[in-house]
């Protein structure tokens, strides 16, 4: 498997990641700020979106952060319901992927730009993909502590380890990849 189709499953991993998290809390959850300098969820996904809007609109043309982005604004909450956050949430990772999905191997050494600063089209996605998993564990974390009781694990749930491995190391060796959240043969 090439470098793209890897990260184009990584991508839709981490945003099925967070779209599982948040739907484990409430409306009122996802604004609750626990202290002045920690963000909301909200906030997260609001930043998060317009991150990506700006670094993947035009990816290979222009700096990736576009003279119309206000980072600062970012970090206001202001959205005013579940369906206009998971609007912006999609449009940022509706830009982000489409931008992704088009590249070809011969792209990823190509210098673009973030701030002025160049970088190959690889170290551009590995920062992306740096950034994406920091901020949708955020979103997880929080999701965890605000959500309900009945957390629906997103990976293993405690103490079933065992049980997991056990079922996994009783059938044959095989190569899975993760995509939206489930698992898929190469």
């Amino acid at each position: 498997m090439s470098y793209l189709p890897s990260i184009q499953k990584l991508f839709r991993y981490y945003r099925s990641l967070g779209e599982k998290a948040m739907a484990q809390v409430d409306d009122a959850g996802l604004h609750i700020q626990v202290n002045e300098d920690a963000n909301s969820i909200a906030v997260i996904v609001k930043h998060l979106a317009g991150n990506m809007l700006s670094r993947w609109t035009d990816f290979l043309t222009t700096d990736g952060e576009k003279p119309w982005r206000n980072r600062e604004s970012e970090f206001d909450d202001s959205f005013t319901s579940r369906d206009s956050l998971i609007q912006y949430w999609n449009q940022g990772w509706d830009c982000l992927l489409a931008a992704v999905d088009s590249l070809i191997d011969a792209d990823l050494e190509k210098i673009v730009y973030i701030r002025n600063e160049g970088h190959t089209v690889t170290e551009a996605i590995n920062r992306q993909l740096a950034h994406v998993p920091y901020h949708v564990g955020q979103i997880v974390f929080a999701a965890k502590m605000l959500g309900q009781n009945g957390w629906e694990s997103l990976s293993i749930p405690k103490k079933q380890s065992e049980a997991y491995n056990a079922a996994r190391f009783s059938a044959a060796p095989d190569r899975k990849f993760f995509t939206d959240g489930m698992e898929t043969q190469p």
